[in-house]
């Protein structure tokens, strides 16, 4: 018992540093909460906070259970459409990329380079993206696609490094103890320890990818957030509703799945 009482009486305080992080912490908190300000909120916004809940209790089911090209279901496929072309998109690109920033695969200055290019992509807004895609494609899916495609490269070349780098390097010293060639080594060294984890990354990465489809909508880039602007614009509640209805169902379809298989794949 003394023992432990001499080892905790003999611990560092941290007393200074736990002030001086509480009190910046308290600091920003203040500043934060600075940017609210309920006066700003009408009773209009109110009231039309109220009427989208209204729609959403009394959606459009015509609309719902439309399967025409103006219809949520055809909407939704299109989104969901949207966001897997613009997932394998990004997944074929950010692999090479991937590779070139692994500090274990190439030099440090090929990797510091490649890393740099990768925080300048993800630094970019998806809307920004967007807004570029539209003015070079014109409005529609294939901008959305090319948009999500170019989003999700930042984020899973920074996943997929992060399990390049975690790879068990003795496998590949046996392999080359043995004689086997580069290819062989890929094929049966990397491939194996790589496949599911990327996999995973790439349905993590579908399941963001179908949340930002449905904004890009917002700005004319496709899918289901184009008609939902529209419907809110024109106060037609009762149609907003049923889009937000078929977009959650959707989302937490989607999600439910991708987690079942997330999960098989990381336990293998």
């Amino acid at each position: 018992m003394d023992v432990i009482e001499k080892q905790l009486y003999a611990s560092p305080r941290n007393n200074r540093y736990l002030l001086t992080v509480t009190a910046i912490i308290a600091i920003l908190f203040n500043w934060s909460i600075s940017a609210i300000n309920l006066q700003n909120v009408e009773e209009s916004g109110l009231l039309i906070a109220s009427n989208i809940m209204k729609g959403i209790l009394n959606p459009d089911l015509n609309l719902l259970f439309n399967f025409t090209s103006q219809g949520v279901m055809y909407l939704l496929v299109e989104t969901i459409a949207i966001a897997f072309l613009g997932t394998i998109i990004g997944s074929i690109l950010a692999i090479p990329l991937a590779f070139l920033s692994a500090s274990n695969v190439v030099p440090g200055p090929v990797a510091s380079i490649t890393r740099f290019l990768l925080i300048v992509i993800r630094t970019v807004p998806a809307l920004v993206y967007g807004l570029m895609f539209i003015r070079v494609t014109g409005p529609g899916p294939f901008a959305g696609v090319l948009t999500i495609a170019l989003i999700s490269i930042g984020m899973l070349a920074k996943l997929f490094v992060d399990a390049i780098e975690d790879l068990d390097t003795s496998i590949l010293e046996s392999m080359t103890s043995i004689g086997c060639t580069t290819f062989e080594k890929v094929r049966y060294g990397i491939l194996p320890q790589l496949f599911s984890m990327f996999l995973s990354i790439m349905i993590y990465r579908f399941d963001m990818n179908l949340r930002e489809a449905a904004v890009l909508g917002l700005v004319g880039a496709g899918g289901i957030g184009a008609p939902l602007i529209f419907a809110m614009n024109a106060y037609r509640w009762t149609e907003v509703g049923s889009i937000l209805i078929g977009l959650v169902v959707l989302i937490l379809i989607v999600e439910l799945f991708s987690n079942r298989i997330r999960t098989k794949l990381v336990r293998g």
